[in-house]
C-alpha cells in the first residue's frame, strides 16, 4: 500500500508542478489585466502590461511564489505536502545593512507584550535568531532570501512546523480560502451518499436479475433484459441523466422530478419535517443514482449469470442433483457461493470508483459532490483541492483493495490469511 500510495501521489504531484498555467502565472495574469484595466482609463500602468514586462514589484512577485510555495525545489514541496519536512510559516521579512551583525526585529506580542527578538549574523550569510535574554530561540529560524549589489541583505525570519497530509493537514484551498478538509468534507457526503446508495441498489438489481437470467437461459427474457442492458451500458451515465431530465424533470414531457439538486432550496429544506425531507431526498436522488449507476448494471448481471451457468455445468453440480437433491437447494446452496466469488472481488473497485463521484453527472442533475469539486479545482489549478482528491482517491482504491481481498476470503473457503 505505502509504495502505491508514495508512487501516485509523486507523479501527479509532479505533474501538477510541472504543468504550465499553474495558480502563480493565473494570479499574476489577472493582475497584469487589472493593471492593462487601470492604465487604460489613468493610462499610467498599461504600458508595461503591454511591452510583456510584469507590472508586479519584485517584493510582490515573491510573496506570491511564497503563499504558493514555488520559492522551494520540487522535492521540497513534496515533502512538505506529506509533513515529512518542516513547513514555514509566518514569515517576516528585513533587510540587513551592510557591516551590520546584529539587528532586532519585533515578531510580535507574548504574554500582553511586545516580542522582540535579535538577528544575529556569525558567519558571513549563516544567521541565527535569539532571545532578549541570549539564549537560542526555539521558535523563530532565518535565513538570507537575497544579497544585493551594495551588499544589503534582504533576509526572512519564520516559524517552523512539521504539518502536512500524514499530519492531517490537507493545506488550504487557493480558490476558497479554507482549509481543504472544511471545503471537501460536505461534497464528500454527498458522494457518499449517492455512491453507496448507487452501490446497494446495483447489487440488489443485477445479482437476482442474473440469477435468473442464468436459471432462464436462451429464453425470451433472458434475451430481451440482454438487449436493455446492454442498451443501457451503451449510454453513458451523464447522457442519459440530460435525457431523463428532458423527460421526466419538466423539459418536453412530463414533470415528475425537480431538474437538479441535492435537496430543495435551504430556506425551504429548513422548513420541513423529518418525513418531509426524508420524501424531498428521495424525490430529488431517484434520476441522480439511476444515471450514477446505470454503467455497472450490464457488467455485474452478465458477470452473475455467466458465473452461475458456469457453475452449474461442474461436476460437483451433476453429483448434487444425482444424490437426489432439490433444484433449488443445489442452485442457492452450492452453487451460488461459487457463483458470488467474481462480484465480491470486484466490490473494492466499485466502491472506490463510485463514491469518487463523477463530475459530468453531478454538472447535469447541479449537484455540488467531490467529483464536480476535484474537476473545477483540477481548471482553476487549485493544487491542495487536487491534492487532497488524490489523497483521498487513492485511500479510496487501496481500502477498496482490502475490502475485496476480505470479501473474498468470505465467501471463498479456498483462501484463507494467516
Amino acid at each position: 500500500m505505502v509504495p502505491t500510495f508514495l508512487g501516485s501521489t509523486i507523479l501527479v504531484f509532479t505533474i501538477l508542478q510541472l504543468a504550465p498555467g499553474g495558480p502563480l502565472e493565473q494570479t499574476i495574469l489577472q493582475l497584469q489585466m487589472g493593471g492593462l484595466a487601470g492604465g487604460g482609463e489613468g493610462g499610467g500602468g498599461s504600458a508595461a502590461g503591454i511591452d510583456g514586462g510584469s507590472i508586479l514589484p519584485e517584493s510582490a512577485l515573491k510573496e506570491l511564489k511564497r503563499f504558493y510555495g514555488f520559492d522551494k525545489p520540487i522535492y521540497q514541496r513534496y515533502l512538505i505536502w506529506l509533513g515529512i519536512w518542516p513547513r514555514e510559516i509566518k514569515h517576516r521579512d528585513f533587510e540587513i545593512p551592510v557591516g551590520e551583525t546584529l539587528t532586532e526585529k519585533r515578531v510580535g506580542k507574548r504574554d500582553g507584550q511586545i516580542w522582540r527578538i535579535d538577528v544575529k549574523s556569525l558567519d558571513g550569510n549563516n544567521l541565527s535568531v535569539f532571545d532578549k535574554d541570549g539564549t537560542p530561540s526555539p521558535v523563530w529560524h532565518a535565513s538570507i532570501d537575497e544579497i544585493k549589489d551594495d551588499g544589503t541583505r534582504e533576509a526572512v525570519i519564520f516559524q517552523q512546523e512539521y504539518s502536512g497530509i500524514l499530519t492531517g493537514n490537507l493545506g488550504k484551498s487557493y480558490t476558497y480560502l479554507k482549509p481543504v478538509t472544511e471545503v471537501m468534507k460536505p461534497r464528500f457526503k454527498i458522494s457518499l451518499f449517492f455512491g453507496l446508495t448507487g452501490i446497494f441498489l446495483s447489487y440488489l438489481i443485477c445479482i437476482p436479475l442474473g440469477i435468473k437470467k442464468a436459471l432462464n437461459h436462451g429464453s425470451v427474457f433472458d434475451f430481451g433484459s440482454s438487449v436493455a442492458i446492454f442498451m443501457a451500458y451503451s449510454i453513458p451515465g451523464w447522457a442519459l441523466g440530460g435525457v431523463l431530465l428532458v423527460l421526466f424533470g419538466g423539459g418536453s414531457f412530463w414533470d415528475f422530478f425537480p431538474l437538479g439538486g441535492f435537496h430543495s432550496p435551504i430556506e425551504i429544506w429548513e422548513e420541513m419535517t423529518l418525513l418531509e425531507k426524508v420524501v424531498d431526498q428521495v424525490h430529488h436522488m431517484i434520476l441522480p443514482v439511476i444515471a450514477w449507476s446505470i454503467g455497472s448494471f450490464a457488467t455485474m448481471t452478465v458477470l452473475m449469470k455467466n458465473s452461475l451457468l458456469e457453475n452449474l455445468s461442474q461436476d460437483y453440480i451433476r453429483t448434487a442433483f444425482a444424490k437426489g437433491l432439490n433444484e433449488k437447494r443445489v442452485v442457492w446452496l452450492h452453487a451460488m457461493r461459487n457463483s458470488v466469488i467474481p462480484i465480491a472481488s470486484g466490490i473494492g473497485h466499485i466502491l472506490g470508483v463510485v463514491i469518487a463521484g463523477s463530475y459530468f453527472i453531478e454538472r447535469v442533475f447541479n449537484i455540488d459532490g467531490f467529483g464536480r469539486l476535484a474537476y473545477e479545482a483540477i481548471l482553476s489549478r487549485d493544487y491542495p483541492i487536487t491534492l487532497g482528491f488524490l489523497v483521498v482517491v487513492v485511500l479510496l482504491r487501496l481500502i477498496g483493495n482490502i475490502i475485496s481481498d476480505l470479501a473474498l476470503a468470505t465467501v471463498d473457503p479456498r483462501i484463507r490469511f494467516k
